[in-house]
C-alpha cells in the first residue's frame, strides 16, 4: 500500500461557475484556472498519482496544452485513475479537506463523494469530503479563494 498527498488552490473568479468535486454549486463565484478549476478533483488527482509514483496532474494534463482548456476535471481524474490501473494500482480510499470561508459545503458533500467515487472506481463510503474554515485568517479567510488537501491510499492490483 502507498499513500499520496495532493494540494490545490485557486482564486475566485466571479465570471466562472463553481465546480467542486464534480458538483456545480450555484450562486457562488467560480474559480480561476486553465481547466474547469475544480480544486477538489485536482487535489485528489495529485494524491492518487503521487501515491502510485506517477508524477502530478501537470505532467499528465499540462496547463500549457490547449487540449485541457476548460476540461472537465472529473474526466481528468477518471483518466488519472486509468493510468493507475495501467501501472497495476487501484485506489483504496481518499480523504479530502476543503479550506474555505464559503461556500458552505455540507449540503453538497454526499453528491461530491458520489461523483469522486464514480471517477475513482470505488464506493462512496471510501471517499471522505469535509469543509474547514480558515477562521478568517489569511487569503482564504479574506474570501479570496479556496485550498484543498487530499490524501489517497492506493494498493497493488492483486
Amino acid at each position: 500500500m502507498r499513500v499520496g498527498i495532493g494540494y490545490d488552490s485557486h482564486r475566485f473568479d466571479p465570471s466562472r461557475r463553481l465546480l467542486l468535486g464534480g458538483i456545480e454549486i450555484a450562486d457562488e463565484p467560480g474559480l480561476a484556472g486553465h481547466s474547469d478549476a475544480d480544486a477538489v478533483a485536482h487535489a485528489v488527482t495529485d494524491a492518487i498519482l503521487g501515491a502510485a509514483g506517477l508524477g502530478d496532474i501537470g505532467m499528465h494534463f499540462s496547463p500549457d496544452d490547449d487540449r485541457w482548456r476548460d476540461a472537465d476535471s472529473i474526466e481528468l481524474l477518471r483518466e488519472a485513475t486509468a493510468h493507475l490501473g495501467e501501472s497495476n494500482f487501484q485506489v483504496v480510499n481518499v480523504d479530502v479537506s476543503v479550506i474555505c470561508e464559503r461556500p458552505r459545503l455540507a449540503p453538497h458533500v454526499t453528491a461530491m463523494r458520489g461523483r469522486l467515487a464514480e471517477a475513482l472506481g470505488i464506493a462512496p463510503a471510501n471517499v471522505s469530503v469535509k469543509g474547514k474554515s480558515n477562521e478568517s485568517m489569511g487569503w482564504i479567510g479574506r474570501g479570496e479563494g479556496i485550498a484543498v488537501i487530499a490524501v489517497a491510499l492506493v494498493d497493488r492490483v492483486p
